[in-house]
């Protein structure tokens, strides 16, 4: 059978668009409304909300010269720990949108929020399938305004891009898992490139994968046994055959985006990899490989997680709302389970197996769990809300469209009163570009050394636009130091106190520039800059 041409297929999509909003319009205008608000809550002065500190400017650095100086990237960020280095997927990803915006970091963390906008209609999309209409209202709406999801959906940054990738890779096993479209699993290899490339925890990821993919292959193979206790070829290649099939283009796509990080790694004496066999082979501070040791760390885990993501990071509020979501899960196991649809019942254990392989992959954990580490199930609280929601209206009725709304409106209230737009906005990226032009002007034209005295900063924002403005700048490199080094250094202070003397402080980039001493300081947009000169 010939194929449809892409413009009659797209047409057609569009005519299905069309007449979908025709026969739902109240349901569309909802949809609509819950995008704008998650737009508004993201690209609203996103150009001043927007973290740009050293990671940031160090990532548009790369992403820069690879668009001007056509320099190929093998490698993308480093981790926080474990001295290891992920893919370059996101550097790519990053290009055409810092392009578009002439150079601008603003352009890079739009492209983060459209993606989050983008995330907020999967989620409708997702739960209106598994459960219906008022579980997408009801999961959409909440992820909308949920401040942390918020938070790391205007910023670019690596891990930032891992909710999406992770939820189309959650859609994609249900496609391939519940209606045998095996192409998905296509679709799973791409989406789980960006994933891992994001964020090492989306390693978390392949449990779930394999889990699901194991039950379709024996569900094949049972469904192909004859009688006589052989399997039947002819169905071999109808179904075994296909599934196999995208499943090495899968897997192939996978290793070919995944390719250029081991190419770095094996131009670098295999440099990430050996720090990845010390992360998990040297355990004492980083996981543990008895996974039952996740089970003491759940009860606070999921009340960490359900008031990060569920109530704006009120923890009281988080307690409640996670024993709400145990009652409603009790309640419709012992209540509701034998009237539900072969497909929700599928769908809640989709659901369950992506929230348990995240619980015991963070369980095991021993560092510190940081709020962007939930990015790969960021989606799943709000999922399965959505699908006990509309369980508690299908069967009380009234009096459960009652309970629904009340609770709606009390998570929806608490996390508007979290919302990160109260709060003044940081001006990271002015503030940068105002300092860099001051260093300008106090350097008059001459080449000179820079370096950060911060907390949580460092050169990579200030040496982005010293470097796109053609300003010499230079970081004082210990075994380059008759390229690097210069007459004079200036010294950005993000700190107050002893803290903030160049004299005495000796990070790296000040002991490499010698003996030194302060002759003149002067305040610029929050900050001390200090002027340094070199001592016998």
């Amino acid at each position: 059978m010939a194929k449809t041409p892409l413009k009659k297929r797209i047409t057609n999509y569009k005519l299905q668009i069309t007449n979908w909003i025709k026969e739902n319009r109240f349901e569309a205008i909802i949809l609509g409304l819950i995008l704008l608000i998650g737009a508004f809550m993201r690209l609203y002065r996103i150009s001043e909300y927007m973290t740009f500190l050293g990671d940031e400017g160090r990532d548009v650095i790369v992403v820069r010269r690879l668009l001007t100086d056509f320099d190929p990237i093998l490698v993308g960020p480093g981790t926080s720990i474990g001295n290891m280095y992920l893919g370059p997927l996101y550097y790519y990803m990053m290009a055409p949108a810092l392009l578009l915006a002439n150079f601008s970091p603003v352009g890079p963390a739009v492209m983060v929020a459209l993606l989050g906008i983008a995330t907020i209609f999967l989620v409708w999309y997702i739960t209106r399938e598994w459960f219906g209409k008022k579980a997408a209202t009801i999961a959409s709406l909440l992820y909308a305004i949920t401040p942390i999801v918020i938070i790391y959906s205007r910023s670019s940054w690596n891990p930032n891009i891992m909710p999406i990738f992770s939820l189309l890779t959650i859609y994609s096993i249900w496609q391939f898992w519940e209606k045998q479209k095996y192409k998905w699993l296509i679709v799973i290899g791409i989406s789980m490139a960006f994933v891992l490339q994001s964020h090492y925890l989306g390693l978390l990821l392949f449990p779930v994968i394999g889990f699901f993919w194991f039950l379709t292959f024996l569900k094949i193979y049972k469904s192909q046994i004859t009688k006589r206790g052989a399997p039947s070829f002819a169905y071999h290649q109808s179904q075994l055959g296909p599934f196999i099939k995208h499943t090495v283009i899968g897997s192939a796509l996978f290793l070919i985006l995944m390719s250029p990080l081991v190419l770095f790694d094996a131009r670098h004496e295999w440099r990430n990899f050996e720090a990845i066999k010390t992360f998990f082979t040297h355990r004492q501070t980083t996981i543990s490989a008895r996974p039952w040791t996740a089970f003491p760390k759940l009860k606070s885990l999921t009340e960490k997680i359900s008031t990060r993501l569920m109530t704006g990071t009120d923890s009281k509020a988080g307690g409640r709302a996670l024993i709400g979501i145990v009652l409603g899960i009790l309640w419709l196991i012992v209540f509701n389970w034998r009237t539900l649809k072969g497909k929700e019942k599928k769908a809640y254990l989709l659901i369950s197996i992506w929230l348990i392989a995240a619980l015991v992959g963070l369980g095991i954990y021993k560092q510190e769990i940081y709020d962007h580490y939930y990015g790969f199930f960021f989606a799943a609280p709000f999922l399965l809300v959505g699908g006990i929601s509309q369980g508690i209206v299908n069967n009380s009725k009234k009096t459960g469209l009652v309970i629904v709304v009340l609770i709606l409106g009390w998570l929806s209230y608490i996390n508007l009163a979290n919302n990160p737009l109260k709060y003044a906005p940081n001006r990271q990226l002015q503030r940068t570009t105002e300092v860099v032009r001051a260093v300008s002007k106090y350097s008059e034209g001459k080449a000179f050394n820079f370096a950060v005295i911060a907390e949580r900063n460092y050169e990579g924002a200030y040496m982005y636009f010293f470097e796109m403005w053609g300003i010499p700048a230079y970081i004082p490199i210990a075994d380059m130091l008759d390229k690097t080094l210069k007459d004079q250094l200036y010294v950005v202070c993000e700190v107050t106190g002893e803290r903030c003397n160049p004299e005495t402080n000796e990070r790296p980039e000040l002991a490499n520039f010698g003996w030194r001493k302060v002759v003149a300081s002067w305040e610029e947009s929050g900050v001390t800059i200090h002027k340094v000169i070199h001592v016998q």
